[in-house]
């Protein structure tokens, strides 16, 4: 029989316009720590994007999405939060922010297998 392990996500955000508090889910960043796993699924529909909010500039946050998938991977070139140990890294990038790129509340699990998962979580929250 396969283990269940204890999962941690939260869904990643655009937020064109603070002040009006609508966004547009974009992605899902998951952490198991069993597993070792820390991974980000994306994508950006420019279409969407523009017709949410004319004056968003669509390759400045697909710059931000790249860094923050980056520091998920611990990709040293990506900065100092990327060369935390992997459950800080989690805790920094779904920590509450006011800027365009935002998360969800942390919202926990069970999985057996954390890459499935997170496709599970994005084709159920983004797609």
């Amino acid at each position: 029989m396969q283990e269940h392990h204890l999962f941690e996500y939260a869904v990643i955000r655009v937020v064109p316009r603070m002040e009006r508090e609508e966004f547009l889910n974009v992605g899902v960043v998951l952490y198991c720590a069993k597993e070792k796993f820390l991974q980000t699924l994306f994508q950006l529909n420019n279409e969407r994007l523009s017709s949410f909010c004319a004056e968003i500039d669509i390759p400045e946050i697909e710059t931000y999405l790249q860094a923050f998938e980056q520091i998920c991977l611990g990709n040293k070139t990506a900065g100092t939060i990327a060369a935390l140990p992997m459950h800080e890294r989690f805790r920094w990038l779904t920590a509450t922010r006011s800027t365009v790129i935002q998360t969800s509340k942390v919202h926990p699990g069970f999985c057996i297998d954390a890459t499935a998962m997170l496709q599970q979580l994005y084709t159920q929250l983004v797609l």
